[in-house]
């Protein structure tokens, strides 16, 4: 039935790109090919959003960086303490699939029906062999992954699913990592998304940016096509697109949305980053969250040290397949009607069996603000 119900962007993804075989690494034409006319797709209307109260946190009491920031968000965002749970996990980058299990098991039977999406207040381990942590949680374990991971993976339903209740109608809770490179880094980011909670519900007098950089890297640019025009979002007020060129780029300002396609984004990651700023890169390794700030390819983790509240990035080789990093037009256009970071970002990525997703997850800059009390 989900698949029946495909929204038009993932058609869209579909028709625009035969996706190479290789990897995102991998050497390639002298040029690319010709872009097709920019142009907006159409997104279904997305009702309701998870809130604190529907937000399931999951602590590590092995990790005193776990314990702290848990401690911290449950405190700062009001998480019911029926939502939280207490768990043991090993540190480091990955989980066997028997201590995966374990978790998924607890995270089904202890947490109430209510949870709806899951935050988990960790760094590592991020990994479950080679699916994500996140989406292993989500939607389940895809253990055929390591054995060719360049190949489709399962689409996620969340894609075509458009309520705010998702674990009580199609069984999936969207799931993000608390993960910062230190506990300061990782209450700031906190600190952003909770500013940024109805901040642009009434538009701006001056617009938040959404950037969009082409680049010169043949395969990591491969979302180029779906970017849409430049100018104001249809139908939302105080939000405009930017198409620009990782080589020339322009003073940052305002940045809301910031999508490009990079081994490394030059640095520094400058600019004015808004409270609840959404910012990924498409590499095969920006998701692997121990790597450190000077390695080859960019750790997303970069991206939140430098101001942005969320963002995504592939613990295993995906290949370039548009259907495993944020769609452009999907992401924009979701977080622009008002739900949560977690939601823009799971509604954005069709393909998310080897993404973690990273950041604030309830940050929602453009949820319409609470009636005003009697």
């Amino acid at each position: 039935m989900a698949k029946a119900r495909f929204s038009r962007w993932q058609a869209l993804a579909a028709l625009l790109l035969a996706v190479a075989a290789g990897g995102a690494q991998a050497a390639g034409p002298a040029s690319a090919p010709a872009q097709p006319e920019a142009r907006w797709s159409r997104m279904p209307r997305l009702y309701g959003r998870i809130t604190a109260d529907e937000l399931g946190l999951v602590i590590n009491t092995a990790d005193p960086y776990s314990v702290t920031i848990g401690e911290y968000y449950a405190r700062r965002r009001g998480i019911p303490e029926a939502n939280i749970l207490r768990v043991q996990l090993p540190l480091r980058a990955s989980l066997s699939r028997d201590e995966f299990t374990a978790l998924d098991q607890a995270v089904r039977s202890r947490l109430p029906e209510t949870v709806n999406g899951l935050a988990l207040a960790w760094v590592q381990p991020y990994a479950v062999e080679c699916n994500s942590l996140t989406s292993a949680l989500a939607q389940g374990l895809q253990p055929d992954v390591c054995a060719h991971s360049c190949a489709p993976t399962r689409v996620s339903p969340y894609t075509s699913y458009f309520g705010a209740r998702p674990w009580l109608v199609i069984g999936l809770r969207p799931a993000m990592q608390l993960a910062a490179r230190s506990v300061p880094a990782a209450m700031a980011m906190i600190e952003r998304g909770i500013a940024s909670d109805h901040m642009l519900a009434a538009g701006s007098a001056e617009p938040a940016m959404a950037y969009l950089a082409a680049t010169p890297d043949v395969h990591r640019n491969v979302r180029e096509r779906l970017f849409p025009p430049a100018g104001p979002v249809p139908g939302v007020a105080g939000l405009e697109v930017a198409r620009v060129r990782s080589d020339a780029l322009p003073p940052m300002r305002r940045i809301l949305v910031y999508e490009t396609g990079l081994a490394r984004v030059p640095g520094p990651l400058g600019g004015e980053w808004l409270p609840g700023a959404l910012a990924d890169h498409l590499t095969s390794a920006g998701g692997q969250l121990e790597r450190p700030p000077a390695d080859v390819q960019m750790n997303i983790l970069d991206w939140i040290d430098a101001g942005a509240t969320a963002s995504y990035g592939s613990v295993s080789e995906p290949c370039n397949h548009l259907q495993k990093f944020p769609h452009p037009q999907a992401l924009i256009q979701a977080y622009a009607q008002g739900v949560s970071a977690l939601e823009a970002y799971w509604h954005s990525v069709a393909w998310p069996a080897q993404g973690v997703f990273v950041g604030e997850p309830l940050a929602a800059p453009f949820a319409p603000l609470p009636p005003p009390t009697p």
